[in-house]
């Protein structure tokens, strides 16, 4: 797909016999195969640079009235736009099913970007969902239907097939309104719920339209997993294969709701605490570790553990209670309520301090004050992190540091390498979830650097308003977030124009961890 065309004023003619002789400059065209389903489409429409064309009911009559649309044509991007017979039992009349291909025979045309647009319909309070849809030459009997559906088909219709192939090399999409009245609308409750459905529509189909161009996307290497993740994903994964469904696992085993569907769909099942786990179970802790407390009540109640603990977190913890074996008052800086966090201050309550800003460093009152220590949550900000360092330091000049960085090695090469694609980038996707401190850290680390940056879990996330006028998309994925959402997100921002993907790498990462002994082969 090439570059979309810029847009202008387009005529309101539902019916252009010829539709090269239009003298629009960009916009969206919008196929209808019927009347109603075009003036449907039309009375949603908001921009002067949209067009609806009705082709006619039928492959025959569609392929010939759009003949010369595959051109280079004035029209940006295309939508086919209409309504269509609903095949799996759950939908219901008005639900939109976007193409995520349609077929015809024994021809398939994939569309990518369907989970998206479907995702932004259901913003707008539409119902809908991204799925097949089959091409049929005649209206679909009951048992066609079910056939159908065992086939994975979510909707059928007698156009859309025919009508992709007019996009040429613009962006195309599919969105059809179920409606079991067949596949003409009607007066019918049903055909009027696809026709209400068409209508609403219709503005984010403009939308779409108005996100559809040639992009550029830099992805930022490193980036996704990390050593540890790994380590604590493989840890669970032997576990259940090892001792069998159930194994149970305290927290997130690392801050991914992707990553978390996964393994529970094996058999893993994650608990808040401990006392939601059966007496000798097989109990995993989570790679961002957990307080001697929390060890302790696990051995009282006979659970059989198994230690997914990040190396790099143990690292932290035997830091803080050497400090505090030594009479030191560690300064743990970090954030409140974090996992990490609340099982680092578990190692020594009674010596350690939680510090989040430098105003907290201020109001810190320690027993002496020639003996204090700092420690740091893995997977902070590093600027972020050292300005409160610095404020210690200031206050205690004799302050006592780790023996190396805490702040782990992936967390700072990945916001290295986002800070390297948010300086060329227009717009920063990090992949990542919401309650993934190192995610969050590179959002707020392209913020930073100027580039208006969004955390997503995968690309139903992203909003068609950013991408407008969006020419270059940063793209990098938190040290938890799986490397097959990356690709997802290009594959879905392909389906709005041209992509040419391009790495730039800061550094290479080797950093491998072993496995504990309780899941080795």
């Amino acid at each position: 797909m090439t570059e979309t065309i810029p847009q202008s004023r387009a005529t309101e003619d539902a019916d252009l016999a010829e539709p090269e002789s239009a003298a629009a400059d960009g916009g969206l065209l919008v196929l209808a195969p019927l009347r109603l389903e075009a003036n449907a489409v039309r009375r949603g429409l908001r921009a002067a640079s949209s067009r609806v064309q009705r082709t006619g009911m039928g492959a025959a009559r569609s392929r010939k009235s759009v003949s010369g649309e595959s051109k280079p044509g004035p029209f940006g991007a295309m939508v086919v736009m209409g309504t269509a017979v609903g095949l799996a039992d759950d939908l219901s009349p008005g639900d939109l099913v976007v193409a995520t291909e349609v077929s015809e025979g024994g021809s398939t045309v994939p569309l990518p970007g369907a989970d998206l647009l479907a995702a932004e319909l259901r913003r707008a309070g539409l119902p809908a969902r991204a799925g097949k849809i089959v091409t049929v030459p005649k209206i679909v009997r009951a048992a066609e239907r079910k056939a159908l559906a065992a086939e994975g088909y979510l909707a059928a219709d007698m156009e859309s097939a025919a009508l992709v192939g007019a996009a040429g090399e613009r962006p195309v999409a599919v969105i059809r309104a179920v409606s079991d009245a067949g596949f003409g609308p009607g007066m019918v409750s049903g055909g009027l719920a696809g026709l209400r459905s068409l209508r609403l529509a219709a503005p984010v189909a403009e939308r779409w339209a108005a996100a559809c161009r040639e992009r550029a996307v830099l992805l930022a290497g490193p980036r996704s997993f990390c050593a540890g993740v790994e380590r604590a994903i493989e840890i669970v994964e032997r576990a259940l294969e090892l001792r069998g469904a159930p194994v149970y696992v305290r927290k997130q085993i690392v801050h991914n709701t992707r990553v978390v569907s996964d393994l529970e769909q094996r058999g893993a099942v994650f608990v808040d605490e401990l006392d939601e786990v059966p007496d000798g179970a097989t109990v995993v802790f989570s790679a961002h570790g957990v307080s001697p407390a929390v060890r302790s009540d696990a051995s009282d109640r006979g659970l059989s553990v198994i230690d997914a603990t990040c190396p790099l977190v143990s690292k932290v913890h035997a830091e803080a209670r050497r400090f505090a074996r030594e009479g030191f008052t560690v300064a743990l800086i970090g954030h409140a309520g974090h996992e990490e966090v609340e099982g680092t201050l578990g190692e020594a309550p009674e010596s350690t301090v939680l510090v989040e800003t430098a105003a907290d460093v201020a109001a810190l009152s320690p027993a002496d004050p020639s003996k204090v220590a700092y420690l740091m949550q893995t997977t902070l900000a590093v600027d972020e992190a050292t300005d409160v360092a610095g404020a210690l330091r200031e206050r205690f000049p004799s302050m006592r540091a780790p023996g190396s960085d805490d702040i782990c090695y992936a967390t700072t090469n990945r916001q290295a390498a986002v800070r390297a694609v948010a300086e060329e980038a227009d717009l920063v996707l990090v992949a990542g979830s919401k309650n993934s401190s190192n995610s969050v850290r590179l959002v707020e680390r392209s913020e930073r650097a100027g580039t208006p940056a969004y955390l997503i879990d995968g690309a139903t996330d992203i909003q068609l308003s950013w991408l407008s006028g969006v020419s270059v998309v940063g793209l990098t994925a938190g040290a938890s977030a799986p490397p097959a959402v990356v690709s997802e997100i290009i594959t879905a921002l392909s389906g709005l124009g041209t992509v040419t993907v391009t790495e730039r790498v800061t550094t290479t990462e080797s950093v491998q961890f072993g496995l504990p002994r309780e899941v080795r082969r």
